[in-house]
C-alpha cells in the first residue's frame, strides 16, 4: 500500500512518519508514504494556494488550481472530472479530510487498507473551493464532530490507524485482531506482572493458563465493557443467545 499525503506543512507529519509503528512497517517496506508540499503548485509570484472567498464572506478559501495540479502531477494523469456524480473506475480514493466528510472509525480503516494507494489531502483556513469537493475529490473524511486548525494530524491518525491494518506491521499476527473495535466490541481489560499489586489481584481466569476459559473472560469482558461505556455499539455485533441473556441481566441489575 502506498499513501501520498497532500499538505501545506509538510514538516507536520515528520514526527509520526520517524518513530513507533509507522516508522517500523515503513523501514521494513511493508508500506509507504510520500509527504507532497502543495504550496510549490500555488499560483502567481508568492506561489498563492488560497484566496478571499466570492460573496464576502470571511477566511480564506482554498483555490482549486494548485491543488488539482499538485494530485495530477503526482499520480501523472488527469484526474478533474467533468462530472462530480461519478469518479473514475481506476481511480484511487482522493480523500479530504474535512469535518463534512463520513465519520473514520475502524470499519472505514479495513474499507481503506484494501487499496492499493490513496490520496489524503489536508485542508486548511475556511476550507476546500466546492470543485475540489465535487469534481477533484472521491470521498470525505472527518475524525468527529470538532473542528480542527487543519487536516494534518486527521491524516496521520488515518496513516497510523492502516498501517496497524497492513500484514505483518504489529509485532503480533493477532494485534490488530484484537484492538477495540475490530469485533464491534471495546477491548477487554488488559493486566501484567505483579499478579497481586496493592491489595487488588489480575482476575483467576488470566491466571488459569486454561485457554478456553481466558478466551471466554476476554469476550466477556469486552462485551460487559462496551455495555458499560459504548452500549451504542452493540447494535452492530452479532451476540449469541447467552450474551443476550447476560446483557439483559446486567440491565436488570442496573436498574433495581
Amino acid at each position: 500500500m502506498h499513501i501520498d499525503l497532500l499538505t501545506l506543512f509538510p514538516q507536520m507529519a515528520s514526527a509520526l512518519l520517524a518513530d513507533g509503528v509507522v516508522a517500523r512497517g515503513l523501514r521494513r517496506g511493508l508500506f509507504s508514504v510520500a509527504v507532497h508540499d502543495w504550496r510549490t503548485f500555488g499560483v502567481g509570484p508568492h506561489d498563492a494556494t488560497d484566496d478571499m472567498p466570492y460573496g464576502g464572506s470571511h477566511g480564506m478559501i482554498l483555490r482549486p488550481e494548485p491543488l488539482t495540479d499538485a494530485v495530477e502531477s503526482i499520480l501523472e494523469r488527469p484526474v478533474y472530472r467533468s462530472s462530480g456524480l461519478v469518479p473514475a473506475a481506476d481511480l484511487p480514493p482522493i480523500i479530504l479530510l474535512t469535518p463534512q466528510g463520513r465519520c473514520f472509525d475502524q470499519s472505514v480503516a479495513a474499507e481503506l487498507v484494501q487499496h492499493e494507494r490513496l490520496l489524503l489531502i489536508a485542508g486548511r483556513y475556511e476550507g476546500f473551493d466546492e470543485r475540489i469537493r465535487r469534481y477533484l475529490a472521491t470521498d470525505e473524511i472527518s475524525l468527529g464532530d470538532f473542528v480542527l486548525s487543519g487536516g494534518e494530524l486527521a491524516a496521520l491518525v488515518i496513516i497510523d490507524a492502516l498501517a496497524r491494518l497492513v500484514p505483518d506491521v504489529l509485532g503480533a499476527a493477532q494485534s490488530a485482531a484484537e484492538d477495540s473495535f475490530a469485533d464491534g466490541l471495546l477491548e477487554y481489560p488488559q493486566y501484567t506482572r505483579p499478579a497481586r499489586f496493592r491489595g487488588r489481584s489480575v482476575p483467576d481466569e488470566l491466571l488459569s493458563g486454561h485457554h478456553a476459559r481466558i478466551r471466554s473472560w476476554h469476550r466477556l469482558a469486552a462485551l460487559r465493557r462496551t455495555w458499560e461505556r459504548r452500549p451504542d455499539m452493540l447494535a452492530g455485533v452479532d451476540l449469541s443467545p447467552e450474551e443476550n441473556a447476560l446483557l439483559e441481566r446486567w440491565r436488570e441489575e442496573k436498574n433495581e
